[in-house]
């Protein structure tokens, strides 16, 4: 079977390129099953229920997310009402949501499981994204050997880390969160795919997504700069990965970049 990850989702712009490009992209490719990060799909930062319900719409089976989860309060109750936006798995205790998912394919199939880890180098208070992944994981593995984990982190040490640590665990270990698109796609030694970082959905001529001027003032000047989602071109990146049905081994993985003028 065929999954599909995707990068950071910035903002109207990243929607909307996601919203022309994606039905094309699943039928091309025959993607079963399709994961994106809406971690910055509203406004540049964090996601409303309106956000989440048009990537939805737009043929995304899993949204998941990371450390902007909380910006918009309206999400709160979103989260205690669906199961297909995860917000980090080892967040604090108790607080609304859930970060693991076990999700019906696009064709038959089994079933996909999807979790959502945050790292803990440069980023905010978590619990360990270890720990939490091994009990998770295990949980995951008694109702699909189909497992895909975004591992949500600003360190590439942290995040390799992980994919080492799950390496013939899960069929897919991809990274978010910088925007930036690595190029180390790999199969590792126990089955296991594993890319550093996906990339983003989001405007190409720009600072992450970012209006280039408003990123540049902050660095010149070091003074509090509103920023906003840029215009133009979309860079629609992340990756597609094949996985075997009945062992959960990942066989492929391939980067995506495609160019959508919305």
């Amino acid at each position: 079977m065929r999954l599909l990850f995707l990068g950071d989702v910035v903002g109207r712009p990243g929607r909307r390129a996601l919203g022309v490009l994606l039905p094309r992209l699943v039928a091309r490719e025959a993607v079963q099953f399709v994961v994106a990060n809406g971690e910055n799909a509203s406004g540049g930062k964090g996601i409303d229920p309106e956000g989440a319900e048009e990537l939805l719409d737009a043929g995304v089976d899993v949204l998941t997310s990371g450390n902007h989860i909380w910006q918009h309060t309206a999400i709160l109750d979103y989260l205690r009402e669906t199961r297909r936006l995860l917000r980090p798995l080892n967040l604090a205790p108790g607080v609304p949501g859930t970060g693991a998912v076990v999700h019906a394919t696009k064709r038959p199939g089994p079933r996909v499981g999807v979790l959502n880890l945050i790292g803990r180098v440069f980023m905010g208070p978590a619990e360990c994204p270890f720990h939490a992944a091994e009990q998770a994981v295990a949980e995951l593995r008694r109702e699909t050997p189909v497992i895909l984990v975004d591992m949500h982190g600003e360190a590439t040490s942290e995040k390799v880390a992980m994919g080492r640590f799950l390496d013939g665990k899960v069929s897919a270990v991809v990274g978010s969160h910088t925007h930036v698109q690595t190029a180390d796609e790999s199969i590792l030694p126990a089955g296991t795919a594993y890319l550093t970082d996906a990339g983003m959905c989001g405007p190409e001529g720009s600072v992450l997504g970012v209006k280039t001027e408003q990123v540049l003032r902050r660095f010149l000047t070091q003074m509090p700069t509103r920023f906003e989602v840029a215009s133009g071109p979309v860079l629609v990146q992340g990756a597609l990965i094949d996985v075997d049905e009945a062992s959960g081994r990942a066989t492929a993985i391939r980067r995506v970049q495609e160019r959508v003028t919305t």
